[in-house]
């Protein structure tokens, strides 16, 4: 990573921090330490939710996505469940509580803005960036729904029932999937006919008008994955816009959290946590970008970070698990700054131990051309 790149990722992590801070001064202050008993609390964390499942999809290159589609569903769907095993297991055997198997899962994913931030200066090769940020955008949706339905699962080992994630949308796992899929296929088919309109004046009030009704139909049904798989076609021209949306949504979640740790935090919990989600991001990210060069495998191996999508399911776990912020806000801080040193150490010295002590052949332009691979 490059100097200005481990700079946006500390400025990620100081905004967060500080924002955090703002929330724990405003609880105290203000006597407000109970927000998740608050009527509007669900509907206001279920919409922030929205806001970033559908920006995160918003981004993706589809052409590029199609060119790396093997690495890149091979990346969010067994790397999301083994990375996710892999956390909770650790979490299991250290803990012995349903509860963490919640909480590794809410870490599992790889914030979509962060990394966005980070690879706009950073060494990747093209290709290396197209796979992490499409890992990074799909693995949100992915994530949430494991996180709604194994709280379920954690909830009855715990002899409790119900939960405001299970009333959030309808309980059954293939249900509520067939149900995202109906109301993903409503929407792309509505934007659809809505690109047929002229003027494109009145076409682009249009779309935007059925961007709206699709979050805050995915909003009050708890449709999320549909709302995510809509980003991925529904794209009127507001990029900026939704970015800066999306910005605010984060710092309002964060300072929501900020409201959660007035009780204080579970640093013990918290550390085994934020290691356990980093390593298992270096192992399975070693293994599924095996046909990459070094570099851009030794990036993505450090890639975990942690953003508003975890942020936001720490909200929505927090009535059910309470003590789910403690955890898991010390651990979002320790992975964040993992990611943070390990990849400016990959940047500043990751190069020169190779040459020192496992490669010391010549540079590879004394070598004849063809040879050797392509470090991106």
């Amino acid at each position: 990573m490059t100097t200005g790149a481990f700079s946006a990722t500390m400025r990620r992590l100081l905004l967060l921090l500080v924002a955090v801070g703002v929330g724990w001064a405003l609880a105290r202050g203000t006597g407000l330490d109970d927000l998740p008993s608050s009527g509007w609390y669900f509907t206001a964390a279920t919409a922030l939710l929205a806001i970033g499942l559908y920006n995160s999809t918003f981004g993706i290159d589809v052409a590029d996505v199609r060119r790396h589609l093997r690495i890149v569903v091979t990346a969010v769907t067994l790397g999301v469940l083994v990375k996710a095993a892999l956390i909770t297991t650790v979490m299991w055997l250290a803990f012995s509580s349903p509860a963490y198997l919640v909480l590794g899962i809410a870490v599992a994913q790889i914030d979509p803005l962060s990394t966005a931030a980070a690879m706009g200066s950073s060494r990747l090769s093209k290709r290396a960036k197209s796979v992490l940020a499409a890992w990074a955008a799909f693995d949100d949706p992915i994530t949430m729904l494991l996180t709604i339905y194994l709280s379920a699962l954690a909830l009855r080992a715990q002899g409790a029932t119900g939960g405001a994630l299970a009333r959030g949308g309808l309980f059954s796992f293939g249900t509520n999937v067939i149900a995202n899929l109906l109301f993903a296929a409503a929407g792309v088919g509505l934007w659809w006919l809505l690109s047929r309109i002229r003027p494109e004046r009145v076409r682009l009030v249009a779309q935007l008008v059925l961007v709206a009704a699709v979050l805050a139909v995915g909003v009050w049904q708890f449709l999320l994955l549909g709302v995510a798989i809509v980003g991925l076609v529904a794209r009127p021209p507001i990029a900026a816009v939704l970015d800066r949306i999306t910005q605010a949504a984060f710092l309002t979640a964060s300072v929501l959290l900020g409201f959660l740790l007035v009780g204080g935090v579970l640093v013990p919990q918290g550390v085994v946590l934020g290691l356990a989600a980093f390593g298992s991001q270096v192992l399975v990210g070693l293994v599924i970008t095996g046909g990459l060069g070094r570099r851009d495998r030794t990036y993505i191996a450090f890639a975990q970070q942690n953003g508003i999508t975890a942020i936001i399911l720490v909200l929505l776990l927090e009535p059910d698990f309470p003590g789910t912020a403690a955890v898991v806000a010390p651990a979002i801080l320790v992975i964040n700054t993992l990611h943070g040193v390990f990849t400016g150490f990959c940047e500043n010295y990751s190069d020169a131990l190779v040459r020192r002590f496992i490669d010391p052949r010549p540079p590879s332009r004394a070598r004849p051309p063809g040879l050797g691979r392509s470090e991106g």
